[in-house]
């Protein structure tokens, strides 16, 4: 027990170390958080002020306010403005914290995880708008967190803190919707299973409060008339498939699956490669499924048409040619869709993120709450949960230094 002990209280030390160099390098590299306003950061300072005027808001600053995702960090960032007239750097300070609380949620090294949640810490932040963006006025960071925490209640059965999280992601973001939906058909699952019917009303808990969390997504329709404000939707920047509810663009949604492929599938086989080598199985089945993902890949292409590259597979993209920027998408898509190819709680999480993208530019940066779920699932040993909530065989050990 005291070999034990001190092996943890190694890990523990790594991970502080690991975490006080990360923020203090990102902090110096940013010189501090006072930089001028960065692209978007210009007309979301503008819209979060709209909400500094008072406590709280009023019905019609949120009905008429001109951003794209639902108001809840406009609303943050500007109720600290009203209490501590700190500028943006207040806003950005903000995300700044949330991101080394997601860190630590993912990385804290306690006696179940081990290393595997260093690993995973350093997963997430092998993908740079994690980093990039915890300094910046964005909103994908606090979706990010309240995303984190409803998968980390969920996890703990605390279903209905799970709820209020997954409510607060969805008031963040419109896609986040695709976490309690996901988690819901997870749990709808496992009523297949005779050995939970059996297990009384307890159980059914986890898909009441899934199903009441995403219901949630139906108050913003109703306050915006739509899918976004009305005010948002004529400004302009929103993509054609949000002023229609059933209009849709395969390809983003497979380009997400790329994105995932990039930032999360190849990381992963990076740091886990004996594990995820022993999850990949490759069979008759896998060799239709790539035939019929070449299919659909033929008959939606990855977008290739944009107006100014955003994401760093877009810029890497446009430096190849066309048939070469296919291949790698495709590639990387398969990837994704190989290690995600069983029915579980990471399965329908990148199914329904996919068909979310649907209707969403074709930004890499749109994947990040999606990535900190998977390194969080990652880190618990429960991304490959199968329908009757058993572990990976391989994570049932206690993790020390010698198990990744």
């Amino acid at each position: 027990m005291s070999w034990f002990n001190s092996q943890h209280s190694k890990l523990r030390f790594l991970f502080f170390f690991f975490l006080a160099l990360v923020y203090l390098g990102l902090l110096t590299w940013f010189g501090g958080l006072g930089f001028p306003h960065w692209q978007d950061e210009g007309h979301f300072w503008i819209t979060s002020l709209i909400f500094s005027k008072g406590i709280p808001a009023s019905f019609d600053q949120l009905y008429r306010y001109q951003q794209l995702n639902t108001p809840l960090p406009f609303v943050i960032y500007g109720l600290l403005e009203y209490l501590l007239h700190g500028g943006i750097v207040v806003g950005r300070a903000l995300n700044f914290i949330l991101s080394m609380g997601i860190t630590t949620i993912i990385g804290w090294p306690d006696r179940e995880r081990g290393v595997r949640a260093l690993l995973s810490a350093a997963g997430l932040m092998m993908c740079p708008y994690f980093l990039w963006l915890s300094g910046h006025l964005y909103t994908d960071i606090m979706a990010a967190f309240f995303v984190l925490l409803g998968v980390y209640f969920y996890t703990h059965e605390r279903h209905l803190w799970s709820c209020i999280a997954f409510v607060l992601a969805i008031a963040s973001r419109q896609y986040m919707l695709a976490f309690p939906v996901a988690v819901l058909v997870f749990e709808v699952s496992r009523f297949w299973d005779q050995e939970h019917l059996t297990e009384g009303v307890k159980k059914h808990w986890g898909w009441i409060a899934q199903f009441i969390a995403a219901g949630s997504i139906f108050g913003w329709f109703l306050l915006f008339k739509g899918m976004a404000p009305e005010a948002a939707i004529n400004s302009g920047r929103a993509p054609s498939v949000q002023q229609t509810l059933m209009s849709l663009t395969p390809n983003t949604g497979l380009y997400s699956l790329s994105v995932i492929g990039l930032y999360f599938v190849v990381p992963e086989f990076l740091l886990f490669r004996k594990q995820v080598k022993a999850q990949m199985s490759f069979s008759w089945k896998t060799g239709l499924g790539a035939l019929a993902l070449l299919i659909i890949f033929l008959v939606c292409p990855p977008p290739s048409d944009w107006h100014t590259p955003i994401g760093f597979l877009q810029r890497m993209s446009e430096a190849i040619p066309d048939y070469f920027r296919f291949g790698l998408f495709y590639l990387l898509a398969l990837l994704t869709c190989v290690r995600f190819s069983r029915l579980n709680l990471g399965f329908w999480m990148v199914l329904f993120n996919a068909l979310m993208m649907m209707k969403a530019h074709s930004w890499d940066r749109y994947t990040l709450p999606l990535l900190v779920a998977l390194w969080y699932l990652k880190s618990k040993g429960a991304l490959d949960w199968e329908s009757s909530g058993q572990l990976e065989p391989s994570n049932r050990k206690p993790l020390g230094f010698s198990n990744t």
